[in-house]
């Protein structure tokens, strides 16, 4: 086989195509996360009410927020797929064919009648398109995080790995605000009516612009040298699980921890129990929005600093700060919600979600430098799906029960803080291999010494 003419150097890159790639990869997670969390919110106000009701309201509650996990179901089938199709074609294709699912689903979400209106076929379609979101959310965060991560030199990966896992803070900020924007355009009624629809079919708008912005970026440099040594896997799932299995389950699990209690409020159970008329605080929607909003901006910040800090003290070190913070607020946060005051529920959120930015910004960097060039798509793509499932997946609904069960959200706190020390046990076992060239020709010594245990 011949050689190729240069290595996966990504100081090939110049500095205005890494512009790009950061641009493009925050651009579409931020609208994949948008799309994906106005639903979380709209499960958490309205789609109990207007999809779910004849299963009486708490049953009702409850399969609204279960409308929410199905989705994470199949998730690990859309990074199976997208992870096959990434380490066999390319990056950047999974990134364009990702988006255009994610946003026609959201569209269709913003067009689909209410069980009053068609019965039992509003909440299946419902469903339907909630997986077809799941599919799309499994495949995306792998392709983005590698071009950003692919792209960079080795000793920023942290920092242009912190450029996709803005997505989500932002997408959170941008659902949570039109959300709140609606309800007061919208409010009462209207909002149930109307107002919750406007949110998802601006999606239409949002994936024209994804589109164009990802189209215009070079593929990954590991890639490019990839497919020019003609050494695609051609079974990498089969690899994967072969020889990187427990890897994979460690990987999973720190996102576990980050995931549930990030799912909190961007799965919507915070502004449900919140706002829920029939619930302990009853507080008017619009604020409760605001803030929010309000914590995924620090939530964001956050994020980015973790990214750069990674590189700077390691990407192990940086996770295992913020699980300490993450276990040590949890309770807090609960106390300072229940208190039934905006500023101190804003301030109990804000101060959540630290340990969630500290444990997120990392993320892209670290779970890239785990796995081997050839299959690296599929196994970041699978552990993100699987840590979703073991996480967030059915947070809400776990958060809901417990509550209704045992009276109080304390019981909320001891199951997230539980997930916490176990992803920190999760984070310990892994190796932090910070900086560790990502090229196919150096494989070899990325299969190897990724846990402490080998």
């Amino acid at each position: 086989m011949a050689s190729p003419t240069h290595p996966a150097d990504p100081t090939r890159t110049n500095a205005a195509e890494r512009r790009r790639v950061a641009l493009a990869t925050t651009i579409g997670t931020t609208i994949e996360w948008y799309d994906f969390f106005i639903y979380a919110s709209a499960a958490g106000l309205v789609f109990a009410q207007l999809y779910f009701r004849p299963a009486g309201d708490q049953i009702a509650l409850l399969l609204s927020f279960g409308s929410v996990g199905v989705s994470f179901l199949f998730r690990p089938l859309g990074a199976f797929l997208a992870g096959h199709l990434g380490d066999r074609i390319g990056r950047k294709a999974m990134l364009v064919v990702t988006l255009i699912l994610m946003g026609g689903a959201t569209t269709l979400i913003g067009l689909l009648p209410t069980y009053d209106q068609a019965g039992v076929i509003a909440p299946v379609a419902l469903l339907i398109l909630r997986i077809l979101q799941g599919l799309s959310a499994g495949g995306e965060w792998g392709g983005a995080v590698l071009m950003a991560v692919e792209h960079a030199p080795a000793e920023r990966r942290g920092r242009f790995g912190a450029f996709p896992q803005l997505g989500p803070p932002l997408g959170l900020l941008a659902a949570s605000g039109a959300m709140a924007l609606m309800a007061m355009i919208a409010p009462g009624e209207a909002f149930a009516a109307w107002g919750w629809r406007v949110p998802f079919l601006i999606s239409v708008v949002l994936i024209i612009v994804g589109i164009v912005v990802r189209s215009r970026v070079a593929e990954s440099p590991v890639f490019a040298e990839i497919a020019e040594r003609r050494e695609q896997a051609s079974l990498p799932i089969a690899r994967l699980f072969r020889f990187h299995a427990p890897i994979v389950i460690l990987a999973a699990l720190t996102f576990a921890g980050n995931n549930a209690a990030g799912y909190m409020t961007t799965g919507g159970y915070i502004q449900n129990y919140a706002t829920n008329p029939d619930g302990p605080l009853g507080l008017d929607r619009a604020p409760v929005l605001l803030a929010v909003t309000a914590s995924a901006v620090v939530w964001g910040l956050c994020t980015w600093i973790a990214g750069g800090l990674s590189d700077r003290i390691g990407r192990r070190t940086t996770y295992l700060i913020g699980w300490g913070c993450q276990l040590i607020t949890v309770f807090p946060m609960f106390w300072l919600v229940d208190t039934g005051n905006l500023w101190f529920l804003a301030l109990g959120l804000a101060l959540f979600t630290i340990g969630n930015g500290l444990t997120y910004g990392p993320q892209a960097a670290f779970f890239a430098e785990l796995f081997p060039a050839s299959i690296r798509f599929s196994g970041v793509a699978i552990s993100y799906a699987i840590g979703a499932i073991l996480g967030g997946a059915f947070a809400p609904t776990i958060a809901t029960a417990l509550v209704q069960q045992f009276h109080t959200t304390n019981a909320v706190g001891v199951y997230l803080a539980g997930l916490t020390i176990i992803a920190a046990a999760a984070t310990f076992l892994l190796r932090d291999r910070t900086g560790i060239p990502l090229g196919p020709e150096n494989e070899a010594a990325q299969s190897r010494g990724a846990t402490i245990l080998s």
